[in-house]
């Protein structure tokens, strides 16, 4: 792991809120050019379960891609070493095609309270505006939902459409709201994704060493513009659970949401 870079506990409690990671224009301007190329020309599927190694070759460029020091530190942080290879797909929005694509989640009801994949979202090219780049609802991923419950929502209040430089990923967890948007520029739109599954227990999978900073908490403590007075508070409150599993540290909290919901008094009054 000497090569790469391992997020911080900062950049993991946002990923942890948000329910998303943004790594900007990580991805050489070279290999941009060679992507587009061999996304036009269609990445072959691989079985589900498979390891990277064996779903891409070595020279690969999906390989060399997932290999690069900030994607594969991202990578190991959130899901481990060893993942495997859900699935993958080329999306292609094509110019003035006019139609999106419903906001959705990309599974099944899933109710692990301690494990979630990840998606990599890969765009060579600049994204604007216009171009209808990933529509998404930061902080619904632990909303549980099944896959296209969530299509008849057209805009919710602090949604994100992703505008981005040229060689940008995004790490999405797997029950995050998005879906992409219509294309009205005159360039079709490239994205690439591939799914990854844990195969290790994605327990402080990151540099901790800042694990006791104050905006730890203050990530954790984010709230988003969509949600509501009473039942955002699960929000917070599950995302809590969630980050005690992620550190295995029990008494953390916020504002004694789970505190006072988990206590279990033990013995008589005296």
């Amino acid at each position: 792991m000497t090569d790469t870079k391992l997020l911080s506990s900062v950049r993991m409690a946002r990923f942890v809120a948000h329910g998303s990671l943004r790594l900007d224009a990580v991805v050489p301007a070279e290999m941009n050019a060679e992507g587009i190329e061999v996304l036009r020309g269609g990445v072959p599927d691989v079985p589900y379960g498979s390891r990277v190694p064996d779903a891409y070759p070595v020279s690969s460029f999906v390989r060399r891609l997932v290999e690069l020091p900030a994607v594969a530190g991202a990578l190991h942080s959130l899901v481990g070493p060893g993942p495997t290879v859900d699935h993958h797909a080329v999306h292609i929005r094509e110019p003035h095609e006019g139609r999106a694509q419903p906001l959705h989640g990309d599974a099944i009801i899933d109710v692990r309270p301690d494990a979630f994949d990840v998606q990599l979202m890969y765009y060579p090219q600049e994204v604007t505006l216009d171009m209808g780049g990933t529509l998404s609802v930061p902080g619904s991923h632990l909303r549980r939902t099944n896959e296209s419950d969530t299509g008849r929502y057209q805009n919710l209040r602090g949604q994100s459409r992703l505008v981005c430089p040229a060689g940008t990923v995004v790490f999405l967890h797997h029950g995050l709201w998005h879906g992409g948007r219509r294309n009205d520029s005159d360039v079709a739109r490239l994205m690439f994704k591939i799914r990854f599954n844990p195969t290790v227990r994605q327990r402080r999978l990151w540099d901790t060493s800042d694990l006791g900073d104050p905006r730890v908490s203050e990530e954790l403590a984010t709230t988003f513009p969509w949600y509501e007075p009473a039942t955002g508070r699960l929000e917070i409150y599950n995302r809590v659970l969630w980050w005690r599993s992620l550190t295995g540290d029990d008494s953390f909290d916020l504002d004694h949401w789970v505190t006072r919901v988990t206590n279990r008094p033990r013995g008589d009054v005296a």
